[in-house]
């Protein structure tokens, strides 16, 4: 009877996961079909890229604050490290790997490993706190690889790889090229980034995400979540199950970000400050904590709702207050017993469906 059980849990998270899987890949076709007609326009396509690193962002941070149950308002910086890490690999590929896809895929990866390493620097020594100095710590790293990045000096001559912490030290020969200038960031940047690609992202983030919660190691960080004192009595260890959370969710940060950064012919370190952690911490928050499913609609819905609103005339001035505005609306409603109530009796919920759509 229990097999039976457990093998229908595991049905129905699969179907959960299958429909986040249909919802991207529809989302894609119809996206693909709207630019072949010539329906979307400019300003629109030059969101897609932008959107799909921001629903990546979301949904890795949702592994650490909905199924880990952890805050972290430092999710940004993990998107710097691959951003920057992903532009300088990419320009030192540029002549081994001429094939722009291979190389951006490649440059995605070391963003990946630049986040992920990021996240073991801050995971190991932070993940011992809890709630408000945890959150607290975390922004402090975002704001500290920020700085840290706008004093970075990086570049190549016949010499070699150069990298220094300040312009007087930063000497290149004349036919060097510098990749980042400090205050300026990376300029001059090969635009590699595509709605593809970016969509190839998302679809590996679900995998990977989604297989982590469906998984062993996924059940205990949840048991952790939602009593660690418990979980820690009957053996699961805190420490590794936390660090693999925190390092899987830095790591998808940082591989977005290579996209991200790789979209722009040019990027400063200002554009991954607090307000862009915070700004994802919305995402997940009104898509519903431990949701992936409402974490891929908020985030693509609420980062191109301000874009949508400059379409129209005279609502164009006051965007922001709309967009403000709609996103206290769905606080509220979103926190209201009665029309939970309601919209559970319009939509009743299966007795024992996934928790984590």
């Amino acid at each position: 009877m229990e097999k039976r059980l457990n093998g229908k849990r595991l049905s129905k998270a699969s179907r959960s996961g299958f429909i986040n899987y249909g919802i991207v890949i529809a989302a894609f076709v119809i996206l693909q079909l709207l630019m072949a007609l010539g329906l979307l326009s400019n300003s629109l396509q030059s969101l897609l890229v932008p959107t799909c690193c921001y629903i990546v962002m979301a949904v890795s941070l949702n592994l650490t604050v909905g199924i880990l149950g952890e805050l972290s308002l430092g999710h940004a910086g993990f998107m710097s490290l691959g951003a920057f890490s992903g532009i300088v690999a990419s320009f030192l590929l540029a002549d081994a790997i001429p094939f722009a896809p291979l190389r951006l895929a490649l440059s995605m990866i070391v963003g990946a490993v630049f986040g992920a390493l990021g996240g073991v620097v801050v995971g190991v020594p932070v993940l011992r706190l809890q709630g408000d100095y945890l959150a607290i710590v975390t922004l402090a790293f975002g704001q500290i690889i920020k700085n840290i990045i706008m004093v970075l000096y990086v570049g190549v001559d016949e010499k070699g790889f150069h990298i220094a912490a300040s312009s007087e030290r930063f000497n290149l020969a004349e036919d060097g090229v510098a990749i980042i200038k400090g205050p300026m960031g990376a300029v001059g940047v090969a635009k590699l980034a595509s709605f593809t690609a970016g969509f190839v992202l998302i679809l590996i983030t679900l995998a990977v995400v989604q297989n982590l919660v469906n998984s062993r190691s996924g059940r205990a960080i949840m048991a952790l979540r939602d009593n660690r004192i418990a979980a820690e009595s009957v053996g699961i260890n805190t420490t590794k199950y936390k660090l693999m959370a925190f390092v899987t969710s830095a790591a998808l940060a940082g591989a977005a970000g290579a996209l991200f950064g790789l979209n722009y012919s040019s990027t400063v370190a200002s554009k991954f400050d607090f307000n862009a952690s915070i700004l994802v911490l919305v995402f997940v928050v009104l898509g519903g904590l431990g949701s992936i499913r409402g974490s891929i609609i908020a985030a693509a819905l609420l980062y191109v709702l301000p874009e949508l609103l400059r379409q129209f005339g005279d609502i164009a001035d006051y965007r922001m207050l709309v967009y403000a505005i709609v996103l206290i609306l769905v606080m509220l409603v979103t926190n209201n017993d009665s029309l939970k109530a309601l919209l559970g009796r319009i939509i009743p919920k299966r007795k024992g469906a996934a928790s984590h759509g």
